[in-house]
């Protein structure tokens, strides 16, 4: 968060840390996990955590790299993604386990913290917290997007059981259950109409709904407009949030794999008229097709630190997009049907296919890394 490491999270077992600003090699850590390492997390200044294929998280502090503050234990299966919950102080991972478990890391021993699985689906991909942690967004190989809505990752609540998603490139269902969840506002979207169905009012909890507005963590499911996808389906390999919560990003790939688009969703708030009412809460604003290489490897892409332009890996480099010419803030420039995104220059420095990029949260600086292990760091010249 201070902008003083740029930590790095290798196929091989490594974590590399830098210095980005003189572009200083500080540390490996050879043997950070059992397997490649898929992210990396700051909780604070010192604290970040790093989450692998060997099924566990491990905590680390900058001032004490030699060793692990501590290592969870409690996926099955490859752990994907980390986010952190400011205002509860409590870490969130989710896996191909399909999982999303909370631990408690305020109360860490050497054997681990206290945890819970809070969420399971099956297909899952990525998840995210919105910046106020308000909302938990969950991606799917299957092209579904669930959003759950007024978040409450404390809230202890029976098991339910959701609607069936059926998968969209397999003929397996998938059934979705929370600890943490009431019921559902709704399946579907009026963006696509797809085999889930509407539910019947019988299924949502009278009990949870909290007077004037809808239940604590209720689920929509929505399947993301998606262009020149059509009938085919996709898998949204890459989710993020634009820092003023306004919009989210994603990455999708055609299940033919033929194509591969980056796409902006505006979150539209409110409400639907009654609770098992059929919502779309995203609108498709911006989108652009991708180079489609490296097939089978996600890309991870990502907003600048004033949500004005994305970085986006693109081929052998990255390609730094608007939602104009002139880089406007995405308010400023809503349009009424969904516009190509803005190309506002491309940067080629790697010689394997891009997978990942991030921008400084305090510098004027990108690093963009590839499959072949190569770190590059862009500025701009004045």
């Amino acid at each position: 968060p201070c902008r003083s490491v740029l930590t790095v999270a290798c196929e091989q077992t490594e974590v590399l840390l830098f210095d980005p600003i003189s572009s200083k090699h500080i540390k490996t850590l050879s043997e950070a996990h059992e397997d490649c390492v898929n992210n990396i997390r700051f909780l604070d200044n010192r604290l970040f955590a790093t989450c692998s294929d060997d099924t566990t998280i491990a905590l680390w502090d900058l001032r004490k790299l030699n060793t692990k503050v501590c290592t969870l234990h409690g996926h099955t299966s490859w752990v994907k993604n980390i986010e952190y919950d400011t205002n509860t102080r409590l870490l969130v991972t989710s896996g191909f386990d399909g999982n999303v478990i909370i631990w408690d890391t305020n109360r860490c021993t050497e054997d681990g913290c206290p945890h819970k699985k809070f969420f399971h689906t099956r297909f899952l991909m990525r998840m995210r917290l919105t910046p106020d942690c308000s909302k938990m967004l969950i991606s799917t190989s299957s092209g579904y997007l669930l959003i759950l809505h007024d978040l409450d990752l404390n809230k202890s609540l029976e098991v339910g059981s959701y609607p069936i998603l059926r998968a969209r490139r397999t003929t397996t269902s998938s059934d979705i259950t929370s600890s943490g969840s009431s019921g559902p506002r709704a399946v579907g979207s009026p963006c696509h109409q797809n085999d889930s169905g509407l539910l019947s009012e019988k299924h949502v909890s009278r009990s949870s709904q909290r007077e004037g507005g809808s239940p604590r963590n209720s689920l929509e499911v929505l399947t993301p407009e998606v262009p020149g996808e059509r009938d085919r389906g996709n898998c949204i390999t890459s989710l993020q949030l634009h820092p003023k919560g306004w919009a989210t990003l994603l990455r999708c790939s055609s299940n033919t794999d033929d194509q591969e688009w980056t796409c902006v969703y505006e979150f539209q708030e409110g409400a639907p008229v009654r609770p098992v009412s059929p919502r779309c809460s995203l609108r498709l604003t911006h989108c652009i097709e991708e180079a489609n290489v490296g097939r089978g490897y996600i890309k991870e892409l990502c907003f600048s630190p004033d949500g004005r332009m994305i970085s986006s890996p693109h081929g052998f480099g990255i390609r730094l997009l608007g939602f104009d010419a002139h880089c406007s803030e995405l308010v400023d420039c809503l349009p009424k049907e969904a516009s190509p995104l803005k190309e506002i220059r491309s940067l080629y420095s790697h010689n394997d296919v891009v997978l990942t990029t991030k921008f400084s949260p305090t510098h004027c600086q990108i690093a963009s890394g590839c499959l072949s292990g190569r770190v590059s760091l862009y500025q701009p010249k004045f």
